[in-house]
């Protein structure tokens, strides 16, 4: 009786534990963590200003401070604090509302800016706040060239641009063009595209393209790489219409990268910085693992992923950034540099910060804004 007994006990456990770590997390705490997290990066960046140093002098809209200013926008949707509002509106106008290399740029990572320059301009419509990433975004859709997304990367730092002028504009071109690009780079571009429809997942360009092979002969699938184009896939069917003509084969990528992404997990929760090698710098990694929970939590809240498949995952990876990555000061843990593969940026440590601490932070507010939605 008593071995019975013990046996429904360890069941029961079993069964309480399970519902448990699936369990939301209380969106004050939620909120808490995200608010740590930003306001050490406001802190020790007050000055948006300020240019970064690393190796060359790169000024403050450069695509890594974008991808924050992203997050920050993100997390002022849910916690409207003044302050958040003005910092990104003083960091776009000392700018000049503008990119690096100028309106003629048709580089992926100067035009990312864009994308909060046009997040601003809904919230209080200047057209100038809009002029110069339209401009530019303009000369690339009246020009017959298509290849310019060439590394996974610039599919997030460009595309969404693109969804939100058709959203705005109302002018189809926009999307027209859009796929257009995405397509090239997807099934073109290297030869057979970068993506790889039997695995789910992105070649980060195509110098990883087989046969090219990681250390234990599997294709390399770098995690933030794949962890862009994922978090691409949310931002452009967050704004183009339920009829859009390409929307369905959005959908369908998305759900590929979603189901190849579950599959490689770490038990920790986190995801390596190689998705199919765990012993190439294998480790735990934030900047990817915080895309992928982005990406989770908005296709389980708007119901393109089954709940009781996907809530379990993308749980398990945001409560191991909380409680594994987030200092108690809130910087950021296990960051990997810049980089485009999985040697760049190593050692990925607890306390070593990466050459640029803006992306990290900017992604992790993007999921956690997400996670907060879900309650």
């Amino acid at each position: 009786m008593k071995k019975k007994l013990l046996g429904v006990f360890l069941f029961m456990s079993l069964i309480c534990g399970s519902a448990v770590a699936q369990e939301l997390p209380d969106k004050k705490e939620t909120l808490k963590n995200l608010v740590k997290v930003n306001d050490y990066f406001m802190k020790k960046y007050a000055d948006y200003r300020t240019p970064s140093y690393n190796g060359i002098i790169r000024p403050s809209n450069i695509w890594t401070r974008a991808v924050y200013y992203e997050g920050l926008m993100a997390l002022y949707s849910i916690f409207p604090r003044e302050e958040y509002y003005d910092y990104t509106y003083q960091w776009a106008d000392y700018h000049k509302w503008g990119m690096r290399n100028g309106n003629t740029t048709r580089n992926a990572d100067d035009q990312c800016c864009g994308q909060v320059y046009i997040d601003l301009y809904n919230m209080s419509s200047d057209p100038e706040k809009i002029r110069k990433i339209k401009a530019s975004i303009d000369m690339v859709v009246n020009a017959p060239q298509v290849n310019d997304w060439t590394w996974v990367d610039a599919i997030q730092m460009a595309m969404p641009i693109y969804a939100k002028l058709g959203k705005l504009t109302g002018e189809q071109k926009y999307n027209d063009k859009m796929w257009e690009m995405y397509s090239y780079s997807r099934n073109v571009h290297g030869k057979n595209g970068l993506f790889n429809p039997k695995d789910g997942l992105w070649w980060r360009d195509a110098d990883f393209v087989p046969p090219y092979k990681e250390p234990n002969g599997e294709d390399c699938y770098w995690s933030r790489g794949n962890g862009w184009a994922y978090a691409a896939l949310v931002r452009v069917l967050e704004e183009i219409p339920a009829d859009e003509l390409h929307r369905a084969d959005y959908i369908n990528d998305f759900l590929a990268m979603s189901k190849a992404l579950k599959k490689c997990q770490r038990t920790d929760g986190f995801w390596n910085v190689s998705l199919h090698d765990e012993t190439n710098f294998g480790g735990k990694e934030t900047s990817g693992t915080a895309l992928f929970v982005y990406g989770m939590a908005w296709g389980v809240r708007k119901g393109l992923l089954d709940k009781k498949e996907y809530l379990p995952v993308l749980l398990k990876a945001w409560n191991a950034m909380v409680q594994d990555a987030v200092h108690p000061n809130g910087c950021l843990g296990y960051v990997q540099g810049t980089g485009k593969e999985p040697k760049d940026g190593q050692p990925v440590t607890y306390d070593k910060v990466p050459d640029f601490e803006d992306y990290g932070v900017g992604c992790f507010l993007l999921a956690g804004a997400e996670v907060y939605k879900l309650n």
